[in-house]
């Protein structure tokens, strides 16, 4: 998969996909002409990326003079050693991954009740076992926090996905591949196995 615009199925697809994974890279322009890339934890809801932090710093000046930005997510879910295809050869080593990269433009966010639902995101991903209370703008105990720290959300223009698992990998090759991830059997290893299956079905 990897086109700028996609079926519902495969919106739906990439919006799990980011509900997934809770880390990105801001890309940014910066005043000497390099590019200037943030490594953060993100959330996505709502068809927008969010973004928090401090209301001053080298990420807000930077947004604040060229509000253009790009972000991207991806997550590696198995390297594919060339030895499970080619006992010499080092060519066919390679990684099956799924990422997902925008161009879009940064908006500062202020509204108390749409910062308590991103905010409730966050938390979803990264204490998805709950233990705390509902994240709520009239909550007097979470109305200061939320009105004293900096959202971000940055609104896609334009999208790229791309969901690698061998998709231009036929026969006996693809086979080896399947054949040395069960052998492996690492964490993710079963689970890639799935997504060759599910992203290559006529193989």
């Amino acid at each position: 998969m990897r086109r700028k615009e996609f079926t519902v199925a495969e919106e739906e697809e990439i919006e799990q996909f980011l509900s997934e994974v809770s880390f990105g890279f801001l890309g940014l322009n910066s005043e000497d002409g390099f590019p200037r890339v943030v490594p953060l934890n993100f959330a996505y809801g709502n068809g927008v990326f969010y973004i928090h932090g401090s209301r001053v710093g080298e990420k807000m000046e930077r947004m604040k003079e060229d509000n253009r930005v790009t972000f991207s997510a991806a997550k590696e879910y198995a390297l594919i050693p060339s030895y499970f295809t080619d006992e010499h050869m080092a060519c066919p080593a390679t990684a099956f991954f799924k990422s997902v990269t925008v161009r879009g433009h940064a908006e500062l966010v202020v509204e108390l009740e749409e910062k308590a639902a991103a905010f409730s995101i966050f938390m979803s991903k990264l204490q998805p076992e709950g233990g705390y209370d509902t994240i709520d703008a009239s909550d007097p105990r979470y109305a200061s926090r939320l009105k004293g720290v900096a959202l971000i959300k940055i609104v896609p223009d334009e999208w790229t996905a791309k969901f690698k698992f061998g998709q231009n990998v036929k026969g006996q090759e693809r086979q080896q591949i399947v054949d040395g991830l069960q052998k492996r059997g690492l964490d993710d290893d079963l689970a890639t196995i799935e997504m060759m299956r599910k992203y290559c079905p006529h193989h």
